[in-house]
């Protein structure tokens, strides 16, 4: 990978950091705070014949995990093409 200047360098890994950051606070927020937090407010709620809150802690977090991972590949392709070090 290499960067026209050291300010086209930070400005990446800034805009990666913040994408980063971004998907884990959801990844947190949905394992912890539907799984953990909120488990008894969303067992009020059946999904696909379970308490929400207990489908969250099993099944949901994971779903939601798998789905950051292919929202990451998109936006750091698509990062990767606004600072042009993408592979060809």
């Amino acid at each position: 990978m290499s960067f026209e200047s050291n300010d086209k360098a930070e400005g990446y890994w800034r805009e990666n950091l913040r994408l980063v950051l971004g998907l884990l606070v959801i990844w947190a927020a949905v394992s912890f705070g539907c799984g953990v937090l909120l488990v008894d407010v969303l067992n009020e709620f059946h999904f696909m014949g379970f308490k929400l809150g207990f489908w969250f802690a099993q099944q949901g977090a994971m779903y939601v995990f798998v789905a950051l991972i292919f929202v990451y590949v998109v936006k750091a392709n698509a990062l990767d093409k606004k600072y042009n070090v993408h592979e060809d």
